[in-house]
């Protein structure tokens, strides 16, 4: 069987190959990213633990992924770094597999490379998923979205919470859209602090970004790292609004819409 095996940093956008492909993205393993890969039509994924984090959202999309018949699987954060496919294909290490990808051989501790290899033998096509719900929310009239991708231009120079990591590209994704203030979850930071990488390009635009401890908010949901999330990293450009590691995101948000008033 000729299986191909697709590698990409994320999964929001995924090319017709992917359709009957085992995918490696760097994405997080959430609902909503599962539901990306499903969607693309992908025979098998593997995707990132992000630190699996507050009620396991970091892996919730594997159970996800089960009821629709694809198997799936995620590396561990201490592995490899999150939003970068090539280094889990190289690095990473499965930290947990859904009953599908068990099946096809996948264990906790094997290599990301032997895994994708095993997931070559995975049921497909499996069941399309219903299109996802709002996955855009206001609280307080912040706006919450659970994937960087989902910014518009009216979130220019507004505070906006994402259900995203930060990595580099979840920092390239929100850099155009130039918010006042922009939070994101850590996801561990995990491997080379991957998870707080997009700091780096958010700094050089002078985008205050600050990033919320796994443990402490569901990833992969914007409304969570705005009212659960504790602050545990801070970009330059946000330290000099205030923000400060320990400290409460919604705080925080209030205090900087305070001041912009």
């Amino acid at each position: 069987m000729n299986v191909t095996v697709l590698i990409h940093d994320s999964v929001v956008k995924l090319p017709p190959e992917a359709q009957g492909a085992v995918v490696i993205g760097g994405s997080h393993g959430a609902a909503y990213a599962a539901y990306m890969s499903a969607k693309f039509g992908c025979r098998a994924a593997i995707h990132h633990d992000a630190g699996i984090g507050k009620d396991e959202a970091g892996v919730g999309g594997l159970a996800y992924a089960d009821r629709l018949g694809m198997a799936m699987a995620a590396v561990a954060t201490a592995s490899a770094r999150i939003g970068d496919g090539q280094d889990m294909y190289a690095r990473g290490l499965i930290s947990c597999a859904n009953l599908l990808a068990e099946r096809c051989g996948v264990r906790a501790g094997m290599s990301c490379e032997e895994a994708a290899e095993l997931l070559k033998t995975a049921p497909w096509p499996h069941t399309m998923p219903p299109v996802m719900g709002e996955t855009r929310h206001l609280v307080e009239g912040f706006a919450c979205v659970d994937s960087s991708s989902l910014l518009v231009a009216e979130d220019r120079d507004r505070v906006v919470a994402t259900g995203s990591h930060c990595a580099l590209n979840s920092g390239q994704a929100v850099e155009p859209f130039r918010p006042r203030l922009v939070f994101f979850n850590d996801a561990g930071p995990g491997a080379d602090k991957g998870g707080i990488k997009g700091f780096e390009v958010l700094d050089r635009a002078g985008i205050a970004g600050v990033a919320v401890a796994a443990h402490s908010a569901r990833i992969g949901d914007g409304r969570s790292t705005l009212q659960d999330g504790i602050v545990s990293a801070v970009s330059d450009a946000a330290y000099r609004l205030g923000a400060r590691v320990g400290g409460s995101a919604l705080a925080l948000a209030r205090a900087v819409a305070e001041k912009a008033r």
